[in-house]
């Protein structure tokens, strides 16, 4: 890093002036502002600095879902939370140490969530009697006991970032508009958080606008100089960098891994892959990074919606492509009928749906878990699908990768279910060794295979292990076949109304998924078997509940923990393992669709825990759960 002696907050960093520097092993921040500050910007550079350094992290982005919001209003907060330490890590953080507020209504919508004793940086310029009358403030939390509980850093980041812009020429709306970069500089230098690349990606980002490009420079090294140079600012604190497995990483977000893992798929299946979509929040992400890979034999298509988006898809499996379609829970409702009918056909196809708060329109950018039943029952008839769920974002590329397996191998549709909470959270991925990722490689039909010697090809002859049938590619000499949407004669794939052979064919389809190979559910229990509470969960719960465990174990109480990423069909050992229990307990974003369905299945009891608030489980929240089941099993032991 250069320095210089430079105090002025418009140059180069200034020289270091002697601070006491805090080490600590973990920090949560959250920033916060309207819509139109640039948190996600901030709060995502931030991350990347973070996971550059070393540090272990997740984050939480949340955001409204209009488009604009009125200006200064509490639907109009935007934030974004990084949580970041020197040890692996499993959540955002349940409250924020440090909060970044940029204006009354990003006070108002997130002090409540600030512990006792926090630090809160405020932008004073915004606090005008409008902008409080605005949120309902009658008096300024600034100058009454309302923050007498924090620790409160006032900063005029409006106008220092203008001080600093003065020469630029910018006008003054242009100039106030890098107040983010003051915010992301001043929170820098507190936590000792490398610029260089933040300078750079300025300068990539505005490569067509190189003046924006250096205003933004500038404020960012303002605020970093600001809290060089200012006595406000004692303290400066330091997180060494986690000590994860060797190897190289990179941060990633869920959707960004997923379309990584639909490039890896490709590439190990050896076929080119065709992303039929609907651009629909929060999956867009999908179709905008995997367009920006056609040199790995990506296609993507845009369609006029979501129907047409999955039709290209299953008539690209058809081709003999890889065929993909991404969405969130609306999206799945318009496409069932398609994926009824690679049910049919037979036909592997890759459909993502990043869950979202519904039902209907709902919460946009809010997250939920509450399509599991959708994804096992949402079609007409005996329809069923292989469900799986990442349980993070870097999970994501590996849960597309087993997807695809099935898909390809089973030669049927596969539903993956991430959400919102996983789509844009990040966290430092491991990046594999190519050579390590699992062959999926097919063999399509290449000669007739018509058992009667007659020389044809019966499109429903099937391997006798998967069940699964040939996959023939149209236009193949002599393997002309009929395949579509009404029922197939077992074999020959004539049009069939007998009702013997629909019985067949629908038990045969149901004995298809019910055979897929999946891995044994894995249970994580440190006490060696003394634990008699076991909490089981799917999807992004896998973080809260983990670290809920670890709180849970610290207290000296023993429980156990496993999680599901295959959901239809489920691990063959789930049976044993919940019997293995005195007490099961599903902690779900829903109202307890997965704890019903292992009612059903297992005939035994499950206690669901559930929330539907649009953002994810506080590992708080999770711990004291825990420790009421678990001290209440021993009363009654004990009785």
């Amino acid at each position: 890093m250069s320095t210089s002696a430079n105090g002025s907050g418009t140059g180069a960093l200034s020289a270091t002036r002697p601070t006491e520097v805090n080490q600590l092993d973990r920090v949560v921040i959250r920033f916060a502002g309207d819509s139109g500050d640039g948190m996600q910007l901030t709060g995502d550079r931030f991350t990347s600095e973070a996971a550059a350094f070393g540090n272990d992290l997740a984050t939480l982005p949340n955001y409204p879902a209009e488009i604009r919001a009125p200006q200064g209003t509490i639907p109009g907060v935007s934030s974004f939370q990084v949580h970041f330490a020197d040890y692996d890590i499993l959540t955002p953080g349940d409250r924020p140490d440090v909060l970044v507020a940029m204006n009354p209504a990003a006070l108002k919508a997130n002090l409540g969530d600030v512990p006792k004793g926090g630090t809160v940086i405020v932008n004073t310029d915004e606090f005008t009697k409008r902008n409080l009358t605005k949120v309902g403030y009658s008096s300024d939390p600034l100058e009454d006991d309302t923050l007498s509980a924090f620790e409160v850093h006032r900063v005029a980041m409006s106008t220092l970032t203008q001080g600093a812009l003065a020469e630029t020429g910018l006008g003054k709306k242009d100039a106030e508009r890098c107040k983010n970069m003051f915010a992301l500089g001043l929170l820098s230098w507190m936590y000792h958080r490398p610029t260089e690349g933040t300078e750079a990606f300025l300068r990539e980002k505005f490569a067509k606008k190189p003046e924006i490009a250096e205003a933004n420079i500038l404020a960012f090294r303002a605020g970093w100089n600001y809290g060089e140079t200012t006595e406000a600012f004692g303290t400066t604190f330091e997180v060494a960098p986690a000590k994860l497995p060797a190897g190289t990483y990179r941060q990633i977000t869920g959707n960004t891994a997923l379309a990584y893992g639909i490039v890896a798929a490709g590439q190990r299946s050896g076929l080119p892959v065709l992303l039929g979509t609907y651009p629909i929040t929060p999956a867009s992400d999908i179709l905008h990074e995997l367009s920006k890979h056609k040199n790995f034999g990506i296609t993507t298509f845009q369609a006029e919606d979501e129907i047409a988006g999955i039709g290209a898809a299953l008539g690209a499996a058809y081709g003999g492509a890889l065929g993909v379609t991404s969405t969130s829970g609306p999206g799945i409702a318009l496409k069932s009928e398609t994926i009824g009918l690679g049910v049919m056909t037979e036909l592997p196809l890759l459909v993502i749906d990043v869950q979202r708060g519904g039902p209907s329109t709902g919460l946009p950018t809010k997250t939920e878990q509450a399509d599991l039943l959708q994804a096992m029952f949402g079609r007409n008839s005996e329809s069923p699908v292989p469900v799986i769920a990442p349980c993070s974002p870097a999970d994501c590329f590996d849960a597309a990768l087993e997807a695809t397996r099935i898909a390809l191998t089973y030669r049927t549709p596969v539903l993956l279910l991430s959400d919102g909470a996983i789509a844009n959270g990040s966290e430092p991925w491991l990046i594999p060794n190519v050579d390590e990722l699992p062959d999926l490689r097919v063999t399509f039909a290449s000669e007739p295979n018509a058992p009667d010697g007659s020389g044809e090809h019966w499109p429903y002859v099937r391997d006798p292990e998967t069940l699964a049938r040939e996959w023939a590619v149209p236009g193949t000499p002599g393997l002309q076949h009929r395949i579509g949407g009404l029922e197939k004669a077992d074999g020959k794939g004539n049009i069939s109304y007998d009702p013997d052979n629909h019985d067949k064919m629908v038990r045969l389809r149901q004995a298809k998924v019910d055979g897929i190979d999946v891995p044994d559910v894995v249970v994580d229990d440190p006490s060696g078997g003394q634990a008699r509470v076991l909490a089981l969960g799917w999807g992004s719960t896998f973080g809260p509940i983990g670290a809920a465990c670890r709180r849970v174990r610290k207290k000296g109480l023993p429980i156990a923990q496993a999680h599901l990423r295959h959901l239809n069909p489920l691990p063959g050992n789930l049976a044993d393992v919940l019997a293995s229990y005195d007490r099961v307990v599903v902690p779900e974003m829903n109202l307890g669709q997965l704890a019903m369905l292992l009612r059903a299945k297992y005939l035994t009891d499950i206690e669901s825990y559930t929330k539907v608030a649009g953002l994810p489980f506080k590992a708080e929240e999770l711990e004291g759960v825990f420790t009421d089941i678990i001290t209440s099993s021993d009363k009654e032991a004990i009785q």
